[in-house]
């Protein structure tokens, strides 16, 4: 059986210790930013199985996987000087590891802090209707906007989500009041059109009567018949006017 020495023992643990630093793995998602003596390496490292010379190399790790950013509550006022309170998601991808480390310090933070600013400039210009009705246009602005402004970083913005517009207690009271006399409007609207299509029908009606007189005759003894089927204790009967043509002459007469 070998006998290995103290100092064998030692070297050896030494060489593995060496080898998992110098040895690395990466993830599918993952690249790896290799700067040799300060100074980076043109292309990124993995994935998989990656060697690392250290010291003199250090790795620095990058995700290529979409990131969805939380754009904290900002305080906004409209074109039509109202304030509102707008939260935002953007979602974006490291497509060029070496320029999103060596091109901005912390391009996570980066991206957030011009993503509230770009929030605030975009929707400050816009009035408080097309910030509620319009949010697909400026979800597209906001996008175009951030994705060129990133785009030296090496960063890709594929969209952003306008999520929550905060209106005041007071503004709510008036789109509510907005609305119902809204309401009001499409039901007196609707009522004159119904009025001016039953006075059509009436002219009509009247008409057709004109034309053929037995006509109005017969509506006389249809209400006779409607009013006499229900349980009243008093009969209306309707008399024609033309009865009371003779008793006219005769007075003439006299």
């Amino acid at each position: 059986m070998p006998h290995f020495s103290a100092a064998s023992i030692f070297i050896l643990a030494f060489i593995v210790f060496v080898l998992t630093r110098w040895f690395r793995i990466l993830n599918e998602y993952e690249r790896g930013v290799i700067f040799r003596l300060g100074r980076v390496l043109s292309v990124g490292k993995g994935p998989g199985l990656i060697f690392v010379f250290a010291p003199i190399d250090r790795m620095v790790k990058v995700s290529l996987r979409m990131i969805a950013l939380d754009v904290p509550p900002q305080d906004i006022i409209t074109k039509d000087n109202v304030s509102v309170k707008v939260n935002a998601v953007v979602y974006f991808r490291v497509m060029d590891p070496i320029k999103a480390i060596i091109e901005v310090q912390d391009y996570l933070f980066a991206t957030s802090q011009m993503a509230q600013t770009t929030l605030r400039s975009i929707l400050g210009q816009a009035e408080l209707d097309e910030l509620l009705a319009g949010r697909e246009k400026l979800n597209h602005e906001l996008q175009d906007i951030l994705d060129k402004q990133t785009d030296p970083w090496g960063i890709k913005v594929s969209n952003v989500e306008v999520k929550h517009v905060d209106l005041p207690q007071e503004m709510q009271r008036s789109m509510a009041k907005q609305a119902e006399a809204e309401r009001e409007r499409r039901a007196k609207i609707i009522k004159a059109e119904g009025e001016f299509q039953a006075a059509e029908k009436l002219v009509q009606a009247a008409k057709m009567m004109e034309n053929h007189p037995m006509a109005l005759q017969m509506r006389y003894l249809q209400t006779l018949t409607e009013v006499a089927s229900e349980n009243n204790s008093t009969t209306l009967f309707p008399i024609p006017i033309d009865l009371f043509d003779v008793f006219k002459k005769n007075m003439q007469v006299k």
